[in-house]
């Protein structure tokens, strides 16, 4: 099992419906590393397209030393090779995907409150999502927790590395990794970048990552 990155770059059904998508996420892993997961996920999204683009990507993240994770597809990220699987509320639970892969793949869980972080730890999750964490039109209407959402859920995670998601720019990487972070992750921050190169590496160089620090 790969160590895990501190910056994860999730996709949506938008995203993933792009003309240009595949050679995006090419430059995203080249300008990144081993220091870049990439997560597909498309909730509505074909499944046969899906596992198309994984499998096109998973020589460029072997490539790179970057990691390709699925979103709630563990019959994807089984068939693919991918490096991990990370499951929402509505996916299957941890512990369940635990016992079909063992340690064979990363596993990670989304997050919303101390209860939810208990539960993905307890049933064997690598690493946490916590959010939202700030205002962002993927969760619009609810009410986002701030820094002080992950600075409830640390002490519950205990050793469990926590990322923060929901409207995380790069000016907003030091307050949620000085409340107990470990990580974030993005959406919008980089595909909807002018230059998601560029949005790549701000991230990192706010994450102290990059230019051979990689972790």
């Amino acid at each position: 099992m790969k160590k895990i990155p501190y910056f994860h770059l999730v996709t949506d059904d938008g995203v993933l419906a792009r003309q240009n998508i595949t050679g995006v996420m090419k430059t995203v892993f080249e300008t990144g590393g081993p220091d870049v997961a990439l997560h597909i996920r498309g909730p509505s999204t074909n499944g046969r397209k899906i596992h198309e683009l994984v499998t096109k990507m998973r020589p460029i993240a072997d490539a790179t030393g970057g990691s390709l994770f699925l979103n709630d597809r563990l019959d994807i990220a089984l068939t693919t090779g991918a490096d991990g699987v990370h499951l929402g509320q509505r996916s299957f639970p941890v512990y369940t995907v635990r016992q079909l892969v063992g340690r064979d793949l990363t596993v990670g869980a989304s997050v919303h409150d101390e209860s939810e972080s208990a539960i993905a730890k307890e049933e064997g999750a690598d690493y946490a999502f916590v959010g939202t964490l700030f205002m962002t039109p993927s969760h619009d209407g609810i009410e986002p927790g701030g820094v002080s959402l992950m600075l409830r859920v640390c002490p519950v995670a205990g050793d469990m590395p926590l990322l923060g998601i929901g409207g995380i720019t790069p000016e907003r990487v030091g307050s949620v990794l000085a409340a107990g972070a470990k990580g974030v992750a993005v959406i919008r921050g980089v595909w909807n970048a002018e230059n998601p190169c560029d949005a790549v590496r701000a991230y990192l160089s706010e994450l102290n990552l990059g230019e051979g620090e990689h972790s």
